[in-house]
């Protein structure tokens, strides 16, 4: 797309209206402009969907075999590991990285920060695809999709924490495509919509509030159903919920930098001047707010270690593979942004991001799967069970980048508001 918006002056499109003064049709924003014919040539063009296609040719089929065989032809799943990649990485990391949605929302809407307003709509796809395939990711792993409704309003378990996780993701996914909507609503032309959802913000912003603080510390709080199997370092009933709550803080904006530099590195074609332009400065801004978050969360982590008399812990070979994740994974980032901050430096800031990214990833996967039953033998992923996920976070990639190409996500659409 890259070359033919720099061959062609009515590409990208940013209104409804071409150069001739006609009106572009639904089906050629769609096709970026472009026919069919092009729209092939530069698909087949990027490497990239070749890369896609050859995962989806292996991992369809064993999506196919995972729900006419079950877990146990894709997985090694077990008693002993009922956990693995689908909820280890689909959900249990995924959710802490798109918090940014109710962080940004909130930061413009709530508290007027219009500085960060061009970054806005990025962080609140974000969070809607990043739920959206959380729940995906779930579904795979618990099989039946259309029993779905069944646990949340048949059979209620209200004292269950995973009941409510499950009635706050989806009544948070529906907040979360609220707050999309303008954006598809200014691409295909209906005002009346979009006015409609900005007459709801504030309270679409306070319910976002309300439901990510309680659904991010809910998921830490599933794992207090196991505590003699998680090892005691990665657990701890009095300050789970708070642990898993705030790093997503941390995750959630460092994940917005990261997308936001690959989106400008790689689909610049896309973004406006505004974005391009603001860039830097708000990646600084994010990065400072990760740099307090990330020192507020190792003090809470010090606090549980004290709390629950863990000391000892620490000197034994767990011990040294946990400091090596806080070292890693929290206290280098929490330097690097503080450093970037103080010297104004974004580079500094988006590398420290891709490493709290990892972190956060190693976090979930070390709480739900490396330390749990860390007393038995190691649990080893399935290749198949490995194809799988990604798999689904191509289908997301693929999903965000439609979005990215087409709605006024990281630039403004021009004519009537």
């Amino acid at each position: 797309m890259r070359f033919f918006s720099h061959q062609r002056p009515e590409i990208p499109i940013v209104d409804h209206i071409k150069s001739d003064g006609t009106e572009w049709t639904i089906k050629e924003k769609l096709w970026l402009g472009l026919s069919a014919s092009d729209y092939f040539k530069q698909f087949f063009r990027n490497p990239v969907n070749w890369l896609m296609i050859g995962i989806f040719a292996v991992g369809v089929p064993l999506i196919l075999q995972r729900y006419i065989y079950g877990l146990a032809a894709v997985t090694h799943a077990s008693n002993d590991y009922p956990w693995g990649l689908f909820l280890g990485f689909g959900l249990f990391g995924m959710v802490p990285l798109s918090a940014s949605g109710f962080m940004l929302g909130t930061t413009c809407e709530l508290f007027g920060r219009k500085d960060f307003h061009p970054i806005e709509r990025l962080a609140l796809l974000n969070g809607l695809l990043g739920y959206f395939f959380a729940v995906l990711f779930l579904e795979v792993d618990l099989g039946m999709p259309w029993r779905l409704p069944y646990p949340m309003f048949v059979s209620l378990g209200p004292a269950a924490v995973l009941f409510l996780v499950a009635w706050h993701v989806a009544t948070y996914l529906s907040v979360q495509i609220a707050e999309v909507l303008p954006a598809f609503f200014e691409w295909i032309g209906w005002l009346k919509g979009k006015r409609v959802i900005r007459k709801m913000v504030l309270g679409l912003t306070i319910a976002g509030i309300i439901l990510s603080t309680l659904h991010q510390g809910a998921l830490g709080a599933l794992f207090t159903y196991a505590p003699s199997k998680v090892h005691p370092l990665w657990l701890s009933a009095n300050f789970q919920w708070i642990h898993f709550f705030c790093s997503s803080i941390f995750a959630g904006l460092s994940m917005v930098i990261v997308s936001s530099t690959l989106i400008r590195n790689f689909a610049g074609w896309r973004c406006d001047d505004t974005f391009k332009n603001s860039l830097d400065d708000i990646t600084i801004k994010l990065g400072k707010g990760c740099s307090l978050a990330m020192i507020t969360y190792l003090v809470i982590k010090i606090v549980a270690i004290a709390h629950d008399q863990e000391w000892a812990y620490l000197l034994t070979g767990w011990g040294s593979y946990y400091l090596l994740e806080l070292g890693v994974g929290v206290v280098l980032p929490m330097f690097m942004f503080a450093t970037a901050v103080r010297n104004n430096s974004a580079t500094l800031a988006r590398a420290a991001a891709w490493i709290t990214v990892f972190g956060i990833i190693w976090n979930r996967l070390n709480t739900s799967m490396i330390t749990y039953n860390w007393q038995l033998y190691p649990e080893i992923p399935h290749w198949k069970e490995v194809w799988i996920t990604v798999t689904i976070y191509s289908l997301y990639f693929l999903t965000y980048r439609f979005i990215i190409y087409r709605l006024p996500i990281v630039y403004n659409w021009k004519g009537k508001k």
